[in-house]
């Protein structure tokens, strides 16, 4: 009995942690870089296979017809992404980047798009890189308008740590002093087009509306470890440059230098373990996804960052015998208030006087249009607003159609730059319906027996009306700048497909209609910081991965804090 006793003891401290990060993504690596550079010795834990800077970028130095299929994916690996089928992410160098979405199905009770990747970086390696701060037209839209609850920060708790992340991803971008789009630490920003600054200029001068070079996690100037970016436009495949953020250049070599690091691939997380008497967390249990074999591990804290609607499911199975929805449902918004950004709505057309012009390199980034709907005396019949991301470019060998006959003419034609184009898709903010919501569906099990998540989630009326607003000030806007045969168009938009998925355990200023406090920890277990999109209580109208790093940053810097005072 005895040894048996030393046996399990020697086990458990084998698995013991000073802190353990659930999700190895762009909020996962920031929780272990932070976590483990304080000096604490960290379990990150990726449900996924394991993934590797350079060695497993198998498609980033070669040519499409390179590839075996020239770039298109097969109908068997389809039929393994029927969720990425109804996308633009069948592409075959990074099918395989994506969720199995047949071994890890869900429910979709309305059209709902769900693009994960359940591999080491998730989808850092994927994102598009777009970095925007928030201001507090944004931290006090629920208040002023009413709706939902009010968010327990503001600019200026987080604009310190906008600071801290903007320095170490590297961020270009232009100064720019417009209220609405506080301005960072850039790095020096990419050049607009000839054909988009003349279009920014015009759009200033009639609407008094701001056209702007994209802040895009690209950074021009070399990192540590990394070289700035050389303009392949080929990011979603890896960088062997490491010219943009992800955790694989970025995080996780910082996590490993601290030696405070371990990192465990195909660990599925299926439970928090919570202790009721202490009312904190343990640790964690783990579904091997390899060999089925169930393990836990312990820590004094836990980070939860697998993703906003995964970081939920996590909680829903957490805690079950004491909160029967789950580890911060006491106050019944755990799955509710689901957001994304809206769009597949904009405009576009050609531009004429520039055919002498040109630019250089395949510019991974587009410029942003800065949001000016209820704005500064501006009055619309929705609340909140939307920007708008594009380009203004040649176009290139793409436009050659399958008609054209393979000869000399053919081939002399597209040694010469086609016409200027420019267009533009919005992206418009989604309110927090309580409505909006996901929840386990325990009749449908995953390839390891798990429950999986069934959606309820849609585009209301006030967004449906932004939509109209989006569509006709994009055509009024590229009118006005003299752009020729314009097209626009509404192509619909289902819950996901933003890839912004947020809102699922809120943070607030009261236990009873918020899952989080203001410093992203669980309510009803204090050791538990959730820092992902689940945290969000609005969604803006901005790319949002910013915001999770920087709040990631902030709460990892209060959970040392707190640890060293006993607190938790």
């Amino acid at each position: 009995m005895g040894d048996t006793l030393n046996i399990n003891n020697k086990a458990q401290q084998q698995n013991t942690f000073d802190a353990i990060v659930i999700g190895s993504g762009i909020s996962g690596g920031w929780a272990a870089k932070e976590l483990t550079e304080k000096g604490l010795k960290v379990l990150m834990l990726e449900r996924g296979r394991n993934f590797e800077h350079l060695k497993d970028y198998k498609s980033a130095s070669k040519d499409i017809w390179e590839f075996p299929h020239h770039g298109r994916v097969t109908q068997e690996e389809l039929k393994r992404h029927p969720v990425i089928a109804r996308t633009w992410g069948t592409y075959e160098p990074i099918i395989d980047y994506w969720a199995n979405d047949v071994e890890a199905p869900y429910v979709e009770i309305k059209p709902f798009k769900w693009w994960r990747a359940y591999q080491f970086g998730g989808r850092s390696i994927l994102w598009g890189r777009q970095s925007y701060r928030w201001s507090d037209f944004d931290f006090e839209g629920n208040a002023k308008d009413g709706w939902a609850i009010d968010w327990p920060i503001r600019y200026k708790d987080i604009e310190p740590w906008y600071d801290y992340v903007e320095e170490f991803i590297g961020v270009s971008g232009s100064i720019e002093n417009i209220p609405q789009l506080p301005d960072g630490h850039f790095t020096p920003p990419m050049d607009l087009t000839c054909v988009e600054k003349d279009v920014s200029a015009r759009i200033k001068e009639k609407f008094g509306r701001h056209m702007i070079i994209g802040r895009s996690a690209n950074t021009t100037i070399p990192k540590e470890g990394r070289t700035n970016c050389q303009f392949r436009n080929r990011c979603w495949e890896g960088c062997p440059f490491g010219g943009y953020f992800s955790t694989q250049s970025s995080t996780f070599p910082a996590a490993m230098k601290s030696g405070n690091l371990t990192m465990r691939p195909w660990s599925i997380v299926t439970k928090i373990l919570y202790d009721k008497d202490t009312k904190k967390a343990t640790g964690v249990e783990v579904l091997d996804a390899d060999n089925n074999q169930t393990y836990q591990y312990f820590s004094k804290i836990v980070f939860v960052n697998a993703s906003a609607l995964n970081s939920a499911w996590v909680l829903m199975n957490s805690a079950t015998d004491i909160w029967p929805e789950g580890l911060g449902s006491s106050s019944g918004e755990l799955g509710h208030n689901i957001m994304d950004h809206h769009y597949n709505v904009g405009a576009s057309g050609t531009v004429e006087g520039y055919e002498d012009k040109y630019y250089y390199g395949r510019r991974p980034n587009g410029f942003y249009i800065v949001r000016f709907a209820n704005l500064f005396g501006d009055k619309r019949d929705f609340l909140r607003g939307f920007g708008y991301q594009g380009s203004g470019s040649r176009e290139n060998w793409s436009r050659s159609v399958a008609e054209l006959s393979i000869g000399g003419a053919y081939k002399d034609a597209l040694t010469e730059p086609g016409q200027w184009t420019i267009g533009m898709t919005g992206f418009g903010e989604l309110l927090p319906y309580h409505e909006n919501k996901i929840y386990l569906d325990k009749n449908k099990k995953d390839k390891w027996g798990l429950p999986v998540l069934a959606m309820d989630a849609e585009l209301k009326d006030n967004e449906l009306k932004m939509r109209k607003a989006i569509r006709e000030e994009a055509v009024a806007m590229l009118e006005a700048s003299g752009v020729k045969n314009i097209n626009s168009w509404d192509n619909g938009h289902e819950i996901g497909d933003g890839i912004h998925e947020m809102g699922s355990a809120r943070m607030g200023n009261d236990p009873k209609t918020s899952v989080l406090n203001k410093w992203n920890q669980v309510w009803d277990a204090q050791n538990v910081f959730v820092t992902d999109g689940a945290f969000m209580v609005s969604s803006a109208c901005q790319n949002p991965s910013l915001t999770y790093m920087a709040m990631t940053a902030r709460a990892a810097n209060h959970a040392v804090e707190e640890l060293k005072k006993g607190n938790i």
